[in-house]
């Protein structure tokens, strides 16, 4: 026993550190400031010490006692100290980890509720302090749940099966901080030559959520127990700068690849050509990171950070936060994943939410598309649940939520961390749900393979261009001035421009790609109508494409960067070049070129008939 603190830590209890018999949810209290609960971090060794204000102690430094006799009742009861704001009836509180602080004040009634039982049973010892405003009583809760600051207590997102921001859904992530801190699992992932990387263009946030199907722990129920675990559901989640907005782009499974040589531990394996885009995880001992470089050379977005989750996953979290709101259009019977469902809306939890996203052959044509779309309607009611008052404002439903989240989790090592995954968490808490989007990248059959999938393109590489320049799928009001559209910045001041038949250009090839100004060619002749196009063939390798003009051709330079979302910047007057009547344009062909016909500038409106789920769709049914 530690004087003065009536605990005893190291005891087993339900938590490591937390005295025998007692839920660590017990220990839940009140926080008028905010109105929603906080863990009383004073709750053993696994937890961290709450510091005593300096007006609550001794001359000797030690803490003061908590418990004093009482001449009129003989019982015992716990000593309301003065906080430093000058209150009576609560105790100002600082909980230090690490480096990280966090200030609770805590109401003198709001010890939990084991106190409360005790004091509804009568037995000695209970909280008998009356319910009034200046306690913190029922009149304060009241006022506290009318607090504005509501909607900044929890996080306002969630993103690959639930499992990355779920921690921050519970109101400061640092609780039980040994007992949490020790579920998470890290990997220390070799992403290789940083140069070789595409570059982080603005401080939006990229997480590539990786569910595999990995059957371990879980028996022959569902297949294979043996499988390495393959990257069967990714999404490349991507949160704006200004956290207004999100996207969730699902890469399908199907999808053939290029997957680049990578490096386990001190093991490299070679890269694959035409590869399923699932075998980047698991396949000849591949790990996440392999993963990560596939997604960063498929889309040219740059990847922050990971998180993978299996299917115990998808079990432990929907039965954590109370089961998950579903809708069927029809009954989805599914034997190979155990899905018996009828028509209509359906709340979900464990095994039944498990087989309902692994269903293919209940929905669509029975494919891995057709099951996209089901599982982004999964996550999107995992986040409206985990969202709503009835989980942030239930101490066990957050306690159970925490410890199944960071147990499901294994992340990158930079954020293998409660207090590294909180802060992460907390900076993306303002993102709106109606303004988060979940969508597929655009696919077709492979022409070698109608069982594999291939981009569609120019659609594919369209939708990836908005990611990396931080574009939403969702109207919404940007923090700040929003940038020009492909046709304005291309747009010197005068407006003029000539016929794409009277535009004369030569075209040299500087991406480092074989074939790209043959290609450019011929495709500004048969499809745009630029006649008097010409291939110049190689020049020295550059970074940005470049259309070099005289300064009388400025009509034929607007024509010809329009065609190809060319940014005013990477236009250069000169009188050094081309200066007669009938002399051509030169175009120069950066390492930003990808193809001929995608711009060069990211558009601003996404493809027409792009796939799409968003988040706070309650009328969305899978068919």
């Amino acid at each position: 026993m530690n004087a003065g603190d009536g605990r005893t830590h190291g005891a087993s209890g339900s938590g490591p550190g937390w005295p025998e018999g007692e839920d660590p949810a017990d220990q839940w209290v009140l926080d008028p400031a905010t109105g929603s609960y906080r863990l009383n971090l004073d709750g053993g060794a696994g937890a961290p010490k709450a510091a005593v204000p300096a007006q609550g102690r001794p001359a000797d430094g030690r803490p003061a006692s908590r418990t004093s006799q009482s001449a009129a009742t003989g019982q015992t009861s716990q000593t309301s100290q003065t906080s430093q704001t000058g209150q009576t009836g609560r105790t100002g509180r600082t909980a230090r980890v690490g480096d990280t602080q966090t200030t609770a004040a805590i109401p003198a009634q709001s010890r939990g509720r084991a106190a409360n039982r005790r004091a509804r049973d009568g037995q000695p010892g209970a909280a008998e302090t009356p319910d009034t405003p200046e306690t913190g009583g029922r009149a304060a809760r009241r006022k506290a749940s009318r607090t504005p600051t509501r909607g900044r207590r929890a996080l306002k997102w969630t993103a690959g099966v639930g499992g990355f921001v779920l921690v921050a859904g519970c109101a400061g992530g640092i609780y039980a901080y040994q007992h949490l801190n020790g579920n998470i699992t890290g990997v220390d992932v070799n992403l290789g030559d940083e140069a070789h990387r595409p570059k982080a263009a603005t401080k939006a946030v990229n997480i590539l959520i990786i569910g595999t199907d990995s059957r371990e722990g879980l028996g022959k129920k569902y297949g294979d127990e043996g499988s390495v675990g393959h990257a069967d559901t990714t999404f490349l989640f991507h949160v704006s700068a200004d956290r207004t907005n999100a996207t969730a782009v699902s890469i399908p499974r199907d999808l053939l690849v290029d997957i680049p040589e990578c490096k386990t531990g001190d093991k490299v394996i070679p890269g694959t050509d035409r590869a399923m885009f699932n075998t980047s995880l698991g396949q000849d001992g591949r790990d996440p990171g392999c993963t990560w470089k596939t997604v960063e050379k498929l889309t040219g977005v740059r990847v922050d950070h990971f998180v993978e989750v299996n299917f115990e996953a998808v079990k432990t979290l929907s039965t954590a936060v109370g089961g998950v709101e579903v809708c069927a259009a029809k009954d989805l019977v599914d034997p190979k994943s155990h899905l018996n469902m009828k028509a209509g809306h359906h709340v979900i939890k464990g095994d039944e939410a498990l087989a309902f996203v692994r269903t293919r052959h209940a929905v669509g044509f029975g494919g891995d598309l057709t099951r996209i779309p089901l599982q982004q309607q999964f996550i999107s009611g995992l986040i409206r649940k985990v969202k709503s008052d009835g989980t942030l404002t239930d101490p066990t439903k957050v306690w159970n939520l925490a410890d199944a989240a960071t147990k499901a989790l294994t992340v990158d090592q930079s954020i293998a961390g409660v207090l590294k995954l909180k802060d992460l968490a907390q900076d993306l808490s303002a993102v709106d749900t109606k303004h988060i989007t979940f969508t597929t990248v655009p696919v077709i059959d492979d022409t070698e393979d109608k069982n594999r999938l291939a981009l569609k393109q120019p659609d594919a590489s369209q939708l990836f261009q908005m990611v990396a320049a931080d574009r939403s799928l969702t109207k919404v009001k940007k923090k700040g001035t929003a940038s020009a559209s492909a046709s304005a910045a291309a747009s010197p001041a005068a407006t003029t421009k000539a016929a794409p038949a009277d535009v004369r250009v030569t075209v040299k090839n500087g991406s480092g790609v074989t074939g790209q100004a043959q290609a450019t060619v011929e495709w500004m002749q048969n499809t745009k109508g630029y006649l008097r196009s010409s291939n110049g063939f190689n020049a020295p390798a550059t970074e940005k494409t470049t259309l070099y003009y005289a300064p009388d051709h400025a009509d034929q330079a607007r024509t010809l960067a329009e065609a190809m979302g060319l940014p005013a910047a990477q236009m250069k007057a000169t009188t050094e070049y081309g200066t007669g009547e009938k002399d051509p344009m030169l175009l120069i062909l950066g390492k930003d070129f990808t193809a001929p016909g995608i711009s060069l500038t990211a558009p601003t409106v996404a493809p027409s008939d792009l796939q799409r789920v968003q988040a706070d769709d309650t009328n969305l049914c899978a068919k």
